[in-house]
């Protein structure tokens, strides 16, 4: 009779290992879905009370780290960093291992730390009002649009191997290379001081992140929600 369990426990603890294994993937989850959706709110927020001062066509989000009130999007740049390496951590969870699978999530998560240095290296705003990059800056946003962009490429392969993942893989790669070109362009006729579209950069990144970037990193989070909640 002492055989009989003996055999079946391990079972049990296998099946019982699986469920904690899958819902230990939702707070990453949720950190997918309140990282873009918190970060949106609080620059709205803050260009809501910054009219006077703050021009959210013209200017990027990341001008409003200067000023006297610019430890808010620091702040912000924070928070939306972490969520986004905690993200990235159950999107590799989340989904079926691969060789060299892990090269997704790690990009995203750089694009985490990307944010990170954004608030290390926040812009300033000199006696005459002009908001300038101190040094850093540029090149926090540019690891931050680009591992974003890219990560989302090479993510869409580890995502095409998972069935739990069906009809996303395809999405993600023209949402990675769609943003990852929009970047480009955006360097060439938006970023520049002389470029044609520089009045409107603020509007052109906007577009980058609301349309592209956060809803599909939304949309990751919920199918990762969903994986985990099975």
């Amino acid at each position: 009779m002492s055989a009989i369990p003996s055999q079946v426990e391990p079972g049990r603890n296998a099946a019982g290992g699986a469920v904690r294994e899958r819902r230990s993937v939702v707070p990453f989850a949720w950190a997918g879905i309140i990282g873009p959706v918190l970060f949106t709110a609080a620059f709205l927020l803050q260009e809501r009370f910054r009219t006077d001062e703050y021009d959210p066509i013209a200017e990027p989000v990341s001008a409003l780290e200067a000023g006297p009130n610019g430890w808010i999007q620091q702040l912000n740049f924070v928070v939306f960093g972490l969520l986004t390496i905690a993200f990235a951590a159950g999107l590799h969870r989340g989904l079926r291992p691969m060789r060299t699978g892990v090269a997704g999530p790690v990009l995203i998560a750089v694009s985490g730390i990307g944010l990170l240095l954004a608030a290390a290296f926040p812009l300033r705003e000199d006696a005459a009002g002009v908001t300038y990059d101190p040094g850093g800056h540029i090149v926090a946003g540019l690891v931050f649009f680009t591992t974003s962009a890219v990560g989302l490429i090479v993510l869409s392969r580890r995502i095409a191997n998972d069935a739990r993942w069906s009809g996303l893989a395809t999405y993600t790669l023209v949402v990675g290379v769609a943003a990852l070109a929009g970047f480009f362009a955006a360097g060439v006729l938006a970023m520049p001081d002389d470029a044609p579209l520089h009045q409107w950069v603020g509007l052109v990144q906007r577009a980058l992140i609301l349309l592209l970037l956060f809803p599909c990193r939304v949309i990751l989070s919920l199918r990762l929600l969903r994986v985990a909640q099975a």
